[in-house]
């Protein structure tokens, strides 16, 4: 009698190993993919948004000249749709950035849950070897016994 077990690695341990955590930059991209791109990364700076903030107040004296609905005009098409747009954009950046860090971070955890699992593992094959070994010898005993 003695313990028979095998450790069978699953095959989405070694090929997420060699892949690592997905990121927002690592997307594969064609030509059109690439100007949006450029585009994004250009209009979503604060850079931008202090640009379209200038240029929409140069609007600004001929706005007030028209009255209140000319105003409103102004400030909801101009000013705020220009302006908000870089300034979601800086924001969706930072987030994009942070999630990479928590799949980077999330990597990481299970690459260490995974390292302590071997561990334990190994650790069992020692307990089932010695296992094994005491077993050998109490059949021993017990054949010597019974002879």
């Amino acid at each position: 009698m003695s313990i028979k077990f095998e450790h069978k690695p699953h095959a989405h341990v070694e090929e997420r190993k060699k892949k690592g955590p997905s990121k927002v930059r690592d997307e594969h991209v064609g030509i059109n993919g690439k100007i949006a791109i450029f585009l994004t990364t250009v209009v979503g700076t604060m850079w931008c948004a202090y640009f379209f903030s200038a240029l929409a107040l140069f609007a600004l004296p001929d706005a007030m000249k028209g009255g209140l609905l000319t105003m409103v005009q102004w400030l909801s098409q101009t000013f705020i749709q220009l302006v908000m747009l870089s300034v979601i954009m800086v924001g969706q950046n930072i987030m994009g950035q942070a999630s990479d860090k928590r799949a980077e971070m999330t990597y990481k955890d299970a690459e260490a849950t995974f390292e302590e699992a071997k561990q334990i593992q190994m650790h069992l094959k020692e307990q089932d070897d010695a296992i094994n070994a005491i077993l050998e010898r109490l059949e021993k005993l017990a054949k010597e016994k019974g002879a």
